[in-house]
């Protein structure tokens, strides 16, 4: 008996040390990449000169911009509609700006409880993906899933006045839930979700399908269902508010006033990838070194993986972050938002076997509804709001550390000039 309760009192000691100890680990991931976000918004940033003739905002208020404005209205003066085909901020919905209410019943001002509620929910969301990664894949997986979440360069939505941080934290803690099959937990993580982000949305099917591959109990559905909880008790406000259960997608047309695959959009940035801005809008070559630089590219990527053995992995990989470096600096943001979309359901395939059946359909999930959204803008930053992307890329920069360095010191680099064009109001994502 006494031998017994020695191995439990040992067992949770060392439960408690690898809780502390992930949650130091993800604590320093947040930290350090929060101080290079603050140091590129509020040191590097009014430094330079603004192409935006608008000279960035000094102290809490250089975390308010673009989207942020609509989350100060409604925390300040609540929601406002009219079905007249014009953006409302009823198309964003309501967990973020309540909670930012709450915490200026404390004395914050807007920008400072905003910046500070978005902050903390991405801490949050973190140190759950790090635990919950760990208990499915190991330590080495779940420090670079939680890195890959606090470096990735749209982590920057998680700092400033946006529901990134908030909308993955919650999100995680359903899909965590799920799979630990703690119900209670999913139905109300789930449905703080879907009330967070139309995004949220997603969850749904994918509960669904996974209870119904994984034969889950009748409880399963019920609290898969209960998740879309948050989205209906916002429909019912806008229906007494508005008289327009739908009040949220009639507004969102203002910003997307069309759904359905945008092939135009998409086509235009494998253009503007292979043969450049410049050639795309002329409507020919007017720039034969773009074209002819892309080609280069391409025949030079194919014969290191046609030479791959001789030259041996570490020359291979070597050579093709020099490759991805000149593609990234020569096509910029459009490629950054293909490979964001392209990139994250391959790796969702090719660890369909590894991940858990959940996280692969809520990824699928998310990348059709992006698909399927009509417009091809803000797709990186979407993608990042899709914490199976995160999960599956983490697992594979486990099994290939040395292209995780290079992976992080990259998404490094990115952060920093995003930081400063979210500063200067430039569109960012």
């Amino acid at each position: 008996m006494q031998k017994y309760a020695a191995t439990v009192e040992t067992t949770a000691v060392e439960k408690k040390e690898i809780w502390a100890n992930g949650f130091v680990f993800a604590t320093a991931m947040w930290l350090s990449s929060r101080l290079i976000i603050a140091i590129a918004m509020m040191a590097i940033a009014p430094a330079l000169p603004s192409p935006s003739n608008i000279m960035p905002t000094s102290g809490w208020g250089v975390f308010e911009g673009w989207d942020s404005i609509h989350y100060r209205a409604i925390a300040v003066s609540g929601y406002e509609y009219a079905n007249d085909g014009q953006g409302h901020n009823v198309a964003f919905f309501p967990v973020f700006p309540l909670l930012i209410r709450g915490v200026m019943t404390l004395g914050l001002p807007f920008e400072v409880a905003g910046t500070l509620v978005n902050n903390l929910a991405l801490l949050g969301a973190i140190a759950l993906v790090y635990f919950w990664v760990e208990e499915r894949h190991g330590r080495s997986a779940a420090r670079w899933a939680s890195a890959v979440l606090a470096w990735c360069p749209f982590s920057l939505f998680g700092t400033v006045i946006y529901t990134e941080g908030l909308f993955l934290f919650f999100s995680t803690a359903a899909l965590r839930a799920f799979d630990k099959r703690q119900y209670a937990w999913l139905s109300l993580c789930g449905a703080l979700a879907t009330a967070t982000r139309p995004t949220g949305i997603t969850l749904i099917p994918a509960f669904l399908i996974a209870a119904w591959k994984e034969r889950r109990p009748l409880i399963a559905y019920v609290a898969s269902l209960a998740t879309a909880g948050g989205l209906l008790l916002f429909s019912l406000y806008c229906w007494i508010r508005f008289a327009d259960p739908f009040a949220f997608i009639q507004a969102q047309r203002g910003w997307r006033p069309s759904v359905g695959f945008d092939w135009q959009g998409w086509w235009k940035m494998l253009m503007q990838i292979s043969i450049g801005t410049a050639n795309w809008k002329y409507g020919g070559i007017k720039d034969p070194w773009h074209p002819l630089l892309f080609l280069i590219l391409v025949g030079c990527a194919y014969l290191l993986w046609r030479f791959r053995q001789k030259l041996g992995s570490v020359k291979v990989g070597y050579g093709f972050c020099v490759l991805w470096l000149i593609l990234w600096l020569q096509a910029g943001d459009p490629l950054i938002n293909t490979v964001s979309l392209v990139g994250g359901g391959y790796l969702l395939w090719h660890f369909r076997n590894q991940l858990s059946l959940v996280t692969v359909f809520y990824g699928f999930c998310g990348l059709g509804l992006i698909l399927s959204s009509g417009g091809t803008w803000s797709i990186g930053r979407i993608a990042y709001g899709i914490v199976s992307l995160a999960i599956a890329l983490g697992l594979l920069l486990s099994r290939h550390p040395r292209w995780g360095y290079a992976t992080i010191g990259f998404f490094t680099v990115l952060l920093v000039p995003l930081s400063i064009r979210f500063a200067q109001h430039l569109w960012a994502g």
